[in-house]
């Protein structure tokens, strides 16, 4: 039986580094047009490289392989020249830090338009006014005069406003948001963030954070990884209300809950992620973890469950009686 189409299908993905060690150790994930799926796990855990694995801008000795195709389309493996016709065109992406990703001597506006001189025909003039419209569209004042100003002129706010309007100058498939909202104060992250909502309807958006908390505003599906794997997937409430991994329940307690305020210090996770290509025996999580047995020193699979998601644990049962 032929499997269904799939907008985005990752199958297996696994980054190295050399001498066999891996980073990302096996991620399998897809999303339907405009879907909002959020890759979630804290620092050290290979969101970001599987997201730049996705447009082939891996750092120098680290190699992909396995599947990803957006409609159809293999992206892993490609050479430089096809992946320059992808990105900014069929995909995107919108940088955690616009300060260090824009460049310094030239105009923003110029570094929009020249996303449509390298993937439109469109002459001088319309791509500078293509490119003010596409600032006023992400809420930026005074667009025309702001086009002319250089990044380091405009607000952290503003500039990531700017990302997201080269990110989507081209119109993409796929748009990757890599913690756009860290460096943000709280009423402009709510801004970017509704800004992303709402660009995101025609489109797929992956949504890479460690923000429990950013993930209940913005995400359809969620999917948490750990050590370079995926551990947990689901609708984003089934997940965020009945956590069936140890590890995803752990990350949602670290959460500040304004209706239930803790006294002292708000709960932490013990231990440290494995750093890249470390040696990991069994479930990864498993030193870490105050629910681990002997059994899990056998690797669980990803396992789809009644939820509509899959969690890869030997005990999700027991997590979720524990909570209810």
């Amino acid at each position: 039986m032929t499997e269904p189409a799939t907008f985005l299908r990752i199958r297996d993905l696994r980054i190295g580094f050399g001498s066999g060690h891996e980073a990302v150790r096996g991620v399998d994930l897809s999303a339907e047009r405009g879907e909002t799926v959020a890759l979630v796990g804290e620092s050290g855990c290979g969101k970001s490289l599987t997201a730049l694995a996705l447009l082939g801008l891996l750092p120098p000795g680290a190699s992909a392989t396995g599947s990803a195709t957006l409609d159809g389309t293999e992206l892993v493996g490609r050479d430089e020249r096809a992946l320059r016709r992808i990105r900014g065109a069929r995909a995107g992406m919108v940088f955690q830090d616009p300060m260090s990703s824009l460049n310094p001597t030239t105009p923003v506006g110029a570094q929009i338009a020249e996303v449509l001189a390298i993937h439109t025909r469109m002459s001088r003039s319309a791509r500078r006014r293509r490119a003010v419209e596409l600032m006023e569209s992400v809420g930026i004042p005074d667009a025309a005069a702001r086009a002319r100003q250089m990044p380091h002129q405009l607000s952290g706010g503003m500039r990531q406003r700017v990302m997201i309007s080269i990110a989507l100058a081209g119109r993409p498939d796929l748009l990757i948001a890599d913690e756009p909202t860290t460096a943000l104060d709280v009423t402009v992250q709510a801004q970017v963030l509704a800004l992303l909502r709402d660009r995101a309807r025609d489109t797929v958006l992956l949504f890479i954070t460690h923000d429990m908390g950013v993930v209940a505003e913005i995400a359809d599906r969620v999917a948490v990884m750990y050590a370079g794997r995926i551990v947990e997937t689901g609708p984003v409430r089934a997940v965020l209300d009945a956590p069936r991994h140890p590890y995803t329940a752990a990350l949602l307690r670290s959460v500040p809950d304004p209706d239930r305020p803790v006294a002292g210090e708000l709960p932490t996770i013990p231990g440290q992620v494995p750093a890249a290509g470390e040696r990991i025996e069994g479930c990864p999580f498993r030193p870490r973890c105050a629910r681990a047995t002997d059994r899990c020193l056998t690797p669980p699979d990803l396992t789809p469950d009644e939820t509509g998601g899959s969690v890869a644990c030997w005990h999700p049962h027991e997590l979720t009686e524990a909570a209810s």
